[in-house]
């Protein structure tokens, strides 16, 4: 009866706040997701940003797969002395092996087939597979310590987006949006947006990875589709004028607003608001999604997939355009790194998906001078192995899930540049130096966003939750 009562007394409360701002109308309503009046119907945090922010928004650059971190950014020369030979069981004991791989007799080492050299003022040390990063690398901070506890696709995704393995979490765009809400009422606080890569489909994204679990509905990511609209029924049916359009939604609104009142469904509300957020949506998505007014120049950079819905690239300048217009939080997500059976094949190319339009971003945020206040983020859910998956040729290996240590870079809002952190064993099995688990980088993100993570909570099921759980510290020594 305890939690029945809560449950009843926090409805009443959310109903009895949604009438008195909803009743005002239209023009209410209008304004509703403003930064000032967006959570009007909802309980919310109080205080954020709990300290001046570094960044406005984020840009999170998700390689859906697992990049191997030892063909990209992980250097180990050595370990071509030792091609073949077994990598010892004191490294890598057998309880760390997924069932794709447990079962084989041997697991000879797979040293990276690439050539890698030093760049950038720092001389830190890139893969020949991103000569375009390459290029961008003072502004990058390059983290070769990141490890976490899943070791399969989904759960270890899910991690990443949500600080649980468990689904049903908030993702952290939907944290974010929740404790800052947007800077354009016309546009999604949050979106979301997918793409495959050319060397193979990757696996499932599902939308919980941007939903807002137990969150209102409202905070969850809206996603672009990646062919045709971005947004279905985007523009209005042949003979329906946008005056019809706003006296439908009226006529709707009250009809919502009188059973949010009949029965104190928080949910109503959310729905109330989404129509009206589409509306809007109608004037400021066609402009969005119009590249015509990029120079050449700008495509050019971007690559020959720039203006090619659904690519990987096109959706790069879509999030800059995104930002720019005042979106919190993007996040892309690229499938295809999923290298168990011919990583030199596949690492290539979805570095060509990928390289060009990634530092191609970075660039034109710091011509914007959009940089130093929107942080980018790039990394998968977890690294590749050092043994080869299946039998290793002097062409042709392949790298089964690697949990224990993986790279993820990070550059813009309020990161230095040009810095190099943490490091692995000379295996690239184990972090040595300084680790930094994902509800750091979490923790890490929120701060540069002006939030401190353990402050932004959410009550649900009798308790405070929050994305990092009972985890996380920030990063500090990467902040300038």
């Amino acid at each position: 009866m305890r939690l029945l009562d809560e449950f009843t007394a926090q409805q009443t409360r959310r109903a009895f706040l949604g009438s008195g701002v909803l009743g005002l109308g239209s023009i209410a309503m209008g304004s509703l997701l403003h930064a000032s009046e967006r959570h009007a119907s909802e309980d919310v945090p109080t205080g954020i940003p709990h300290f001046a922010p570094k960044a406005k928004r984020v840009i999170y650059l998700f390689q859906s797969g697992g990049p191997s971190q030892m063909d990209l950014f992980d250097y180990k020369p050595e370990l071509a002395k030792r091609f073949g030979e077994e990598v010892p069981t004191s490294v890598y004991p057998a309880e760390r092996k997924t069932t794709m791989t447990s079962g084989q007799k041997s697991f000879p080492v797979a040293p990276s087939m690439f050539k890698f050299a030093q760049h950038g003022e720092a001389g830190i040390w890139l893969s020949e597979n991103l000569p375009h990063l390459a290029e961008v690398i003072d502004d990058v901070c390059v983290i070769k310590s990141m490890h976490t506890e899943a070791i399969n696709h989904d759960p270890a995704a899910t991690l990443f987006q949500t600080g649980s393995v468990i689904a049903g979490r908030p993702s952290m765009g939907a944290w974010v949006n929740y404790g800052l809400g947007t800077e354009n009422a016309n546009l999604p606080a949050f979106v979301a947006m997918t793409s495959n890569g050319t060397a193979k489909a990757g696996q499932p994204l599902y939308d919980r990875l941007w939903g807002a679990g137990f969150l209102p509905g409202q905070f969850q990511g809206v996603k672009f589709r990646g062919q045709g609209d971005p947004i279905l029924d985007l523009y209005n049916p042949a003979g329906v004028t946008r005056q019809q359009r706003r006296r439908m939604l009226d006529s709707l609104r009250k009809l919502n607003r009188e059973r949010a009142d009949q029965f104190n469904d928080p949910t109503i509300t959310t729905r109330i608001a989404q129509y009206e957020l589409a509306y809007r949506m109608q004037m400021s998505v066609p402009e969005l999604i119009d590249f015509k007014s990029e120079p050449q120049s700008v495509l050019d950079m971007y690559g020959p997939q720039a203006t090619q819905v659904g690519k990987y690239a096109y959706n790069c300048l879509l999030a800059r355009r995104l930002a720019e217009r005042g979106v919190r939080f993007i996040q892309l997500y690229h499938r295809g790194w999923d290298a168990h059976n011919n990583a030199p094949k596949q690492v290539p190319a979805q570095c060509r998906d990928t390289d060009q339009p990634t530092a191609a971003l970075l660039r034109d945020l710091k011509q914007r001078g959009m940089l130093d206040d929107t942080l980018v983020v790039w990394g998968g859910e977890f690294g590749r192995t050092i043994y080869c998956q299946g039998k290793l040729t002097d062409k042709v290996y392949g790298r089964d899930h690697h949990p224990n240590c993986f790279t993820y870079w990070m550059a813009g809002g309020g990161i230095r540049g040009g810095m190099s952190y943490g490091e692995t064993d000379e295996y690239s099995v184990n972090v040595v130096e300084k680790p930094v688990h994902v509800h750091d980088l979490q923790a890490t993100i929120l701060r540069q966003l002006g939030i401190d993570h353990e402050r932004l909570t959410y009550r649900y099921q009798g308790r405070y939750f929050r994305l990092t759980d009972v985890h996380g510290k920030v990063i500090k020594d990467i902040i300038a």
